[in-house]
């Protein structure tokens, strides 16, 4: 995720997300009640309602007022959505509106109140990149890149002097050319995994070169339509590379949700359920709170969702550092087994 812009006067973020899980991460800070801006495709109709007439698409800037937000995971897309608030002369305000967000999407997110824990994953999802090497190469060209801050840096771009009818000599040596530069960054900057990425058939004459079995156990093979500039966007929307992206992140919720259950099972300085959780929210003994994306989700099914908004500021007030857990992974499955939401405490409560 990048952020383009705070304005944390008047409560606004404008971001962009740049990977999957980064819409994992929006649909729990976007809540009903808050304003979304953004740009998006909207049904123009000429003429009145009563009118035969003709509707056309157009590209439009939109401010909406958050009624529903829904992460279709299988369809790589968060939608928004609410009543327009504010866009062209010729959208009727008080109209409804979806938003949706995808990797590579800008989308301004306004709230009359941005919770610390809220902020921490915004930051989090902005500052923590993964220990990855990339290379993406075609016959002719390989780019190595690795992930930063502010994108992905461009480390390298090595040619081939070879025509478009090679010679196995001429394809040996440069095969061996991207060999030996992945073995230099290896060695360099020892990530975790190394992304090979290219169109057709190129990678499998690649693979055929690396042999060395501590090296090919961090490299993952991908594919991409071309090896120019637009690789490295097309790259991250590869399930992949998703997938490394998320490690990081199921590590830290496998060692938060096992630090909770083993202190309830010790007993004294841990607690799950919801009115257990109240409790010791309002005792001010909550160091960690753990709540799974499934937990908020039914809250806001359930109409029951400020209530649960109110518990969680109420934990930051008394200091209590707030974890969303993914119920898509084995810890967050392990925590919904236990109600959903549990807290680790500062002493015993009981």
């Amino acid at each position: 995720m990048r952020v383009i812009y705070k304005d944390m006067r008047n409560g606004k973020i404008r971001l962009r997300a740049e990977a999957l899980d980064d819409l994992w991460t929006l649909s729990n800070i976007i809540e009903p009640g808050d304003i979304a801006s953004g740009r998006t495709v909207r049904k123009i109709k000429l003429g009145g309602e009563d009118e035969k007439s003709e509707s056309f698409k157009k590209d439009v800037l939109l401010s909406i007022s958050v009624e529903n937000v829904e992460f279709q995971k299988f369809g790589n897309t968060l939608r928004v959505s609410g009543k327009i608030i504010e866009g062209a002369e010729d959208i009727p305000s008080g109209s409804y509106h979806t938003l949706n967000i995808i990797p590579g999407t800008e989308i301004e997110i306004a709230k009359k109140e941005w919770l610390n824990f809220q902020l921490s994953r915004i930051e989090e999802a902005a500052a923590s990149q993964p220990k990855i090497i990339v290379c993406i190469f075609e016959r002719e060209k390989a780019v190595f890149y690795m992930p930063r801050a502010q994108g992905y840096e461009k480390l390298l771009e090595l040619k081939g002097e070879v025509e478009k009818k090679m010679m196995k000599s001429q394809v040996a040596d440069f095969y061996a050319e991207i060999k030996k530069a992945i073995i230099d960054y290896d060695s360099k900057f020892s990530p975790e995994k190394i992304i090979i990425a290219s169109p057709a058939f190129w990678k499998e004459y690649l693979s055929k070169q690396i042999t060395e079995p501590e090296l090919k156990s961090k490299i993952i093979y991908s594919t991409v339509s071309s090896a120019d500039v637009t690789a490295v966007a097309e790259l991250m929307k590869r399930p992949e590379l998703q997938a490394v992206l998320r490690e990081d992140r199921v590590s830290m919720e496998e060692s938060l949700v096992s630090e909770l259950l083993e202190k309830i099972a010790k007993g004294g300085l841990a607690e799950y359920g919801l009115e257990q959780v109240k409790f010791a929210v309002e005792s001010g003994a909550v160091e960690k709170l753990l709540v799974t994306d499934s937990f908020i989700q039914q809250s806001r099914q359930e109409g029951s969702y400020t209530n649960l908004e109110q518990l969680l500021k109420s934990a930051e007030r008394m200091k209590g550092k707030i974890f969303i857990i993914s119920s898509d992974n084995g810890p967050g499955t392990r925590l919904d087994g236990i109600s959903g939401i549990g807290v680790v405490l500062r002493y015993p409560i009981s």
